[in-house]
């Protein structure tokens, strides 16, 4: 097997028995990095110079005995907005950033953990979009086909480890920017519970929505990231409630008898008969897993999704409203039109959304999580978009295009639940469709195993993009 190939796990492995250097693998990273860099626009800078000299220091500190952890001496590359001190974040924008005065909490962490961070990835603009499109950098292409879109904000995240490229990625998630982009490139991506991973030193874009989650092959990779990132963190309030989680404990263990909940309204609604052909088909794979499958009926997710845009838009507007006022010419029209709605909404009514959500969680944890583990659902309800059908400014047309690529992501967002994509089939023309599992708060164990399990039984992850 090339090592391109190989899953986290799997070079982690392959770097224990010493089949194979950092410095070795580094050099097969930052080929296949620059290789398809120009095909995809994944990458927006890729050091090679310190990555190999980081490399070569894993290497001697494991000759040494000194080993950090299972990602010791592997490469990594991450979206343009975790910050790093001394290093200009890009955070996807044309606007000038400040030098960076700290390091992201999670960034500090992987580097704890032995892992080399060699590049930082495309991005939607500020985060703000679930195309994956960047005026200023061009916008991420999608591995499978570079017509279609990479899926956002994350785009250079999933896009870089679909490529083989990268052999896992952070990423945001405000309203989806870890599941879309997963799913349409084929991979799998965790939104953590909201509050299980730091966001110190992470741009911002909605204080009560975002997080931090891992992109990789696997669901066992993303346990790999998330035993390295999640916890406390002093300089972040929202982890308070964080407690530690080993997230590989048990991830082997049969998932027989967990119960998954089958929505019979809002996420069977307007799906496209190719999504619910795979979806279906998944189900089959979980119910041979033994699993027990159970029709349930959602509290309303459509009151949800509209105080979710509530939330998001009023908090952007809020974030953003000195700079567009500095540097508006400098925000593309997408961008600008979702956040410039923030301006018009009434305080009583951001303040009765975020409210709501309290209502709306408890709502969900007794009507639905006290019958079933797991909610199985699509992430996209329609197969991937080209990047042409998605460059819309228009208000009417935005919020078409908003509905198709967030409607199934964003409410879980707004309730703070954890949420896995799983890469579960391919539509005719070869473009991957994930699957969306969503557990109650802290679940995330829970949602590892399955999907493990289901990789177990399945080879959609395996496969990977013709692109060169």
């Amino acid at each position: 097997m090339s090592v391109l190939q190989m899953s986290l796990r799997e070079v982690s492995l392959a770097l224990t028995d010493r089949e194979i250097s950092s410095a070795e693998l580094m050099d097969v990273v930052l080929d296949r990095a620059e290789e398809v860099g120009t095909k995809l626009n994944a990458f927006l800078h890729i050091d090679r110079s310190a990555a190999c000299a980081a490399a070569r220091v894993a290497d001697a500190d494991r000759f040494a005995g000194r080993i950090k952890g299972p990602l010791h001496g592997v490469p990594m590359a991450h979206k343009d907005m975790f910050f790093r001190a001394g290093v200009r974040s890009s955070c996807g924008s044309a606007i000038p950033m400040p030098l960076a005065d700290r390091t992201a909490t999670v960034l500090s962490r992987l580097d704890a953990a032995g892992a080399i961070q060699f590049g930082v990835l495309n991005m939607a603009e500020f985060a703000v979009g679930g195309s994956g499109h960047n005026k200023t950098f061009g916008h991420c292409r999608n591995p499978w086909n570079a017509e279609r879109i990479s899926g956002g904000s994350s785009s250079g995240s999933a896009a870089s480890v679909a490529a083989r490229a990268n052999f896992a990625a952070l990423g945001s998630d405000t309203g989806g920017s870890i599941r879309t982009p997963a799913s349409v490139c084929g991979i799998t991506g965790l939104r953590p519970s909201f509050g299980r991973v730091s966001r110190a030193g992470v741009m911002g874009l909605s204080s009560t929505l975002d997080t931090v989650g891992p992109l990789a092959r696997t669901a066992y990779d993303c346990a790999m990231v998330m035993n390295a990132i999640a916890g406390i963190d002093a300089d972040d309030p929202t982890t308070a409630a964080a407690f530690s989680t080993d997230f590989l404990h048990g991830i082997d263990d049969s998932i027989r008898g967990l119960r998954i909940g089958v929505p019979t309204n809002y996420y069977s609604d307007a799906v496209d008969p190719a999504i619910s052909h795979i979806l279906d088909e998944s189900l089959r794979v979980l119910q041979e897993l033994n699993c027990v499958v159970t029709p349930i009926e959602l509290p309303d997710v459509k009151a949800i999704d509209a105080a979710a845009a509530i939330v998001f838009a009023s908090e952007g507007a809020a974030l953003h409203a000195a700079q567009l006022r500095a540097h508006g010419e400098m925000y593309s029209e997408q961008v600008v039109a979702r956040l410039e709605r923030g301006f018009v909404i009434p305080a009583p009514t951001y303040l009765n959304a975020v409210r709501y959500r309290a209502v709306a969680a408890k709502e969900f944890l007794q009507r639905v999580f006290s019958q079933v583990d797991v909610i199985h659902i699509p992430v996209l309800p329609i197969p991937t978009p080209t990047i042409t059908e998605t460059d819309v400014r228009d208000g009417d047309k935005i919020d078409d295009m908003l509905g198709k690529l967030v409607g199934l992501t964003r409410p879980i967002s707004y309730l703070g639940f954890p949420a896995l994509s799983v890469p579960a089939g391919f539509t005719e023309d070869g473009m991957p469709v994930g699957m969306q599992l969503v557990g109650r708060p802290n679940a995330e164990a829970t949602l590892l195993r399955i999907g493990h399990s289901f990789q177990g039984a399945t080879d959609w992850h395996k496969r990977a993009p013709n692109i060169l």
